[in-house]
């Protein structure tokens, strides 16, 4: 049976931030995970899950000046430091959350700064995947469909796992984004679930909720899972139709539900 966790950044939104923990328990889910929890300190942000009672399954590290459009800076040239600091930020949030899994983003970056943006984005996946090792974390990389963002399909994501070669990167295996990006997400899952450690889900193309409205056949997707014995989180990012608690018929078999 998957394991669901609620992306309580999109999820509970009737709620505020630290009221999203306990909402997603009441509900029936037993994971959360979240885009940024850095507007709260961290020790306030842990004891929230802890008293809720789940457990932070991912979040991201920082992304650089979000509200400037950037979506990462691990591939921005001349950002390393930076990079290392904000990823040790990170780090710490995931140690006082009691979290394994940090997604790093890649970033947005120019055409002609593309050999260069990835000659860096390796070598800073290295870097934080040694820090991150020596904690226990495991460090993700997600491909995201988005004008200029460096990494967008899944197969491109392989390549980047097997070219840094650190045990602990892993893929962040986002099915509407690689439906997307690439398509072909039981090929993926058959050939390569081996090397993804999260997986995050919404319906296509609306990216609302995993039913029968969009074009993906979810039940089907849940058991080719349950068959390859896919035992990882999987993350409910999606953005409900309207309230969250009414949108999750889709997941009463499962055991999650209004309460």
């Amino acid at each position: 049976m998957p394991n669901f966790a609620a992306n309580v950044s999109h999820l509970f939104t009737d709620v505020p931030f630290l009221q999203r923990f306990q909402a997603a328990a009441y509900c029936g889910f037993r994971g959360v995970e979240c885009l940024f929890p850095y507007a709260e300190p961290a020790e306030v942000v842990g004891d929230a899950v802890a008293m809720a009672g789940v457990k932070m399954a991912l979040f991201n590290a920082p992304p650089g000046d979000f509200a400037a459009g950037e979506r990462g800076i691990a591939a921005l040239p001349g950002r390393q430091q930076e990079f290392r600091d904000s990823f040790e930020v990170a780090m710490n949030y995931a140690e006082l959350l009691d979290c394994q899994n940090i997604h790093v983003l890649a970033g947005v970056v120019s055409e002609d700064a593309w050999d260069d943006a990835l000659e860096v984005y390796f070598a800073n996946l290295a870097v934080a995947s040694d820090l991150a090792a020596e904690e226990g974390i495991t460090v993700l990389i997600e491909p995201i469909v988005m004008d200029g963002y460096l990494l967008t399909r899944p197969d491109d994501a392989v390549q980047t796992v097997t070219e840094v070669g650190a045990k602990n990167l892993r893929i962040l295996y986002d099915i509407y984004q690689a439906q997307l990006g690439q398509g072909a997400i039981t090929d993926f899952l058959d050939t390569h679930l081996d090397m993804v450690d999260h997986i995050q889900i919404a319906g296509v193309p609306g990216r609302n909720e995993p039913d029968r409205q969009g074009e993906l056949n979810w039940p089907y997707i849940f058991d080719l899972l349950d068959a390859h014995g896919y035992d990882g989180w999987v993350g409910c990012e999606y953005v409900p139709r309207g309230d969250t608690r009414e949108g999750l018929g889709w997941a009463k078999d499962w055991g999650i539900g209004a309460g």
